[in-house]
């Protein structure tokens, strides 16, 4: 099973990263072309924010799984083994929630998209695909935060002070 998710987070960051280097080509490109030709790259601002939006979200995910988030540890040093897998726990399933929550909103965002035909401003291109792309990076934040909160539930991650699974 650790391969299989080990195997899958690999992926969501592969996918963040293409993401974010699609994004930055398309950013410079259209500032070279603004700038030294007068001729930008059509839809390059509605483009480049679902795209950063979509980087967002799959980073998201790989950040859950590999437990990078901020962090502030003055409460959970003082606390006990027990009070800190209580607090871990806490904190997980707050995540957690939100992010269920947060996954809920963008899949009606998509649906909505798609049914009134919303496009970019110039060339109308339809933006439900490059939604559903950040409803997808959400999603696969759930799955990750599902096995972190295992993690954390099992006692076996506490806090941001370990590699997954050690």
């Amino acid at each position: 099973m650790r391969h299989i998710l080990e195997k899958f987070c690999t992926g969501v960051e592969i996918i963040a990263g293409v993401l974010l280097g699609l994004c930055t080509l398309l950013i410079v490109v259209s500032t070279a072309g603004r700038y030294l030709l007068s001729w930008p790259v059509p839809d390059a601002f509605d483009i480049s924010r679902l795209l950063i939006g979509a980087c967002i979200m799959w980073g998201f995910a790989s950040v859950c799984y590999r437990g990078g988030q901020i962090a502030v540890d003055i409460v959970w040093e003082l606390l006990p083994r027990r009070g800190k897998i209580v607090l871990d726990l806490f904190a997980w399933a707050m995540l957690f929630f939100f992010t269920v929550l947060l996954a809920y909103q963008t899949y009606f965002r998509v649906a909505s998209a798609y049914r009134s035909n919303e496009g970019t401003f110039d060339l109308r291109i339809p933006v439900w695909p490059m939604l559903g792309l950040i409803w997808l990076g959400c999603a696969a934040a759930v799955i990750t935060l599902l096995f972190a909160f295992s993690r954390v539930r099992a006692g076996r991650d506490l806090g941001q002070h370990q590699e997954p699974f050690e």
